[in-house]
């Protein structure tokens, strides 16, 4: 990726992050979390697509604006048949992945292909599709964050991912596999919990042979460090958000709490996040490793290829913080916003910057959605009430759509729309 890029890519992120002192405890570990950062995090975003779309109620008029993170729910997002989507990410290596998932739709000969590109993502022969079908057309600074390397320029090529598992790698995927790894040295294998059949199954297993875990010492003292939820994507202002859930500020409480959520409320039937986080890979046909297969995101789904690759042309991609996007967009000209879980990272200045843009380029009735750590949504009190008195904050509806959320990591879900 050219020089001026990668370092406008990391500037945006430390101006996101760090808010103290390099010097002190705080700013050390928010400089860590920013060099963590600079990588692939996300190989699979952790928001429900569905419940997004119940509540932005999108159209084919419809201009929306969303975090890209890993690009899933905004490729999701065009099974609506919205009229364009402005995708926006601090991390140059979502923004690529993005791009990536962007074009393979539109250039990869059938949707067999794509699957075994995103699907699966371990396949020798995505590296052939890669060099056939996506290299010629990447634009130049995605082709340099694919063809580059690793560890300072000696590891294998980025895009070497997809024949090596994609969803293993990435912060997240080794964080879950750093989850595996501690369960099975206390004997449990979490990849048992996809064998479940039954609600009542599901439950068992996490009460008989998950939930103990969380009372285990390593456990107790490794999820009260900060750093130990980066590999979540969850900086240390947001880890004060999350602890904050528990009455005891104890983070072994609420994630325990969160992964009960995660086994227990959905099937497994319907539940692709489940999928990743127990098994570390969406799940193969009976019988079989490799094809398309149960639970999958909106994009991966066979009957919404051919709309999204039809579609993908209606999506830009860019290296951009939400509200330096906004500045750049007419008033009253957007009708959806999808901030993921971005405001638990922000000052007070920063929100209101941002609900400042959001306001001005909203259409009447446009809807925000985002959710937080935390249950209680976070702008009343933070947020200037000459803007936020022009939102209505549907509260019921939050709630309802915030227990549908099969991701389960979040407190809370929340919708705003635009009075006008």
């Amino acid at each position: 990726m050219p020089q001026s890029t990668l370092e406008a890519s990391k500037s945006r992120l430390k101006k996101a992050v760090h808010r103290s002192s390099a010097t002190s405890r705080e700013g050390m570990l928010e400089r860590l979390f920013t060099f963590a950062f600079k990588g692939l995090v996300y190989p699979q975003i952790w928001e429900d697509p569905d419940v997004d779309m119940q509540a932005l109620r999108l159209t084919s008029e419809s201009r929306m604006v969303a975090i890209a993170s890993g690009g899933c729910n905004v490729m999701s997002y065009l099974t609506a048949n919205p009229a364009q989507i402005t995708a926006v990410d601090l991390n140059r290596a979502h923004v690529a992945l993005g791009r990536l998932k962007l074009l393979a739709a539109r250039r990869l000969p059938s949707y067999d292909a794509f699957y075994r590109f995103f699907g699966e993502a371990d396949e020798r022969s995505n590296i052939a599709a890669y060099e056939r079908f996506l290299k010629p057309e990447l634009d130049a600074e995605s082709l340099a964050y694919w063809e580059g390397r690793d560890i300072s320029g000696w590891g294998r090529k980025r895009i070497t991912l997809f024949s090596r598992d994609l969803y293993h790698h990435g912060l997240l995927g080794y964080c879950i596999g750093l989850g595996h790894f501690i369960a099975r040295l206390y004997g449990i294998d979490p990849k048992h919990m996809v064998k479940a059949r039954s609600l009542d199954e599901q439950r068992s297993y996490f009460e008989t042979a998950l939930a103990p875990l969380f009372d285990k010492r390593l456990v107790r003292w490794a999820t009260s460090k900060k750093m130990s939820l980066y590999g979540l994507g969850i900086p240390p202002a947001q880890y004060e958000a999350l602890v904050s859930a528990s009455a005891d500020r104890d983070m072994s409480s609420v994630l325990r709490e969160r992964l009960e959520k995660l086994a227990c409320d959905f099937s497994l039937q319907d539940n692709y996040f489940a999928w990743q986080a127990f098994n570390r890979g969406y799940a193969p046909r009976a019988g079989e490793s490799t094809g398309e297969a149960g639970p999958l995101p909106p994009y991966l789904k066979r009957q919404h290829f051919e709309d999204i690759k039809q579609r993908a042309s209606r999506v830009r991609v860019l290296n951009r913080n939400f509200t330096e996007h906004l500045q750049t967009e007419g008033d009253d000209q957007l009708d959806a916003f999808v901030l993921l879980d971005a405001q638990d990272w922000m000052t007070d200045v920063q929100l209101n910057a941002l609900w400042s843009e959001i306001t001005r380029t909203a259409r009447p009735g446009a809807r925000v959605v985002f959710r937080t750590a935390a249950e209680p949504t976070l702008l009343p009190g933070r947020v200037a009430d000459a803007i936020l008195d022009r939102w209505t904050y549907e509260k019921d509806e939050s709630f309802a759509l915030g227990r549908q959320d099969r991701s389960s990591i979040y407190g809370g879900f929340h919708l705003y729309v635009f009075n006008g």
